[in-house]
């Protein structure tokens, strides 16, 4: 009875929360995977992972598309309007694979990306045209160095075996994308 109310009461609060625009969209996801979770009948250190690291991976990806999409308009360098096409390609299949393992799996993913990625995005359409390329591909790189160390700290977690697999074969994507994005923010110096 005590848990029925509790789940109630989240649920609730969880609606309510859910009807405020100006909430983040990864902490809605993260909040309707924990009522989801706290229904199981096992607690599982193993769910908890996997949802908060597909949530991660779709604010990321869905990030990594727009702000891919502003580079392929907006940049004047044709090797950044190239490196730019290539990231909505890879990032679009990828996001496609992480929507496919949370519907499998039951898991909420967020309906847009989070407001710092958001931010960047406005910052970037806000720059001049000189500016641009440098900026865009200053983004790209710290970007990638925090999808990569966060897909590389989950993969230690205990998670499901086909996410694990997603991480340790998007990894070197991941990878080949800061390599490519350092190269060309190099050659602009």
């Amino acid at each position: 009875m005590k848990k029925s109310i509790f789940i109630l009461g989240c649920t609730i609060v969880l609606l309510s929360a859910c009807n405020n625009e100006a909430s983040n969209p990864v902490e809605k996801a993260d909040s309707l995977n924990e009522v989801k979770q706290d229904q199981m009948p096992v607690e599982s250190a193993s769910v908890e992972n996997t949802s908060k690291f597909l949530v991660k991976a779709a604010d990321h990806g869905m990030a990594e598309v727009e702000l891919a999409k502003l580079g392929e308009e907006r940049a004047t360098q044709q090797s950044v309007k190239d490196f730019a096409a290539m990231m909505v390609k890879d990032h679009t299949a990828a996001n496609a694979e992480v929507s496919a393992l949370a519907a499998k799996l039951n898991v909420t993913l967020p309906a847009t990306y989070a407001e710092e990625h958001k931010k960047t995005a406005a910052d970037l359409r806000d720059k001049k045209a000189k500016d641009f390329d440098k900026d865009f591909m200053d983004a790209m790189i710290s970007n990638h160095k925090k999808t990569i160390d966060e897909f590389k700290d989950a993969s230690d977690d205990d998670m499901n075996a086909e996410v694990k697999t997603f991480i340790t074969t998007t990894l070197p994507t991941l990878q080949s994308h800061l390599d490519a994005a350092e190269k060309i923010r190099k050659a602009m110096k």
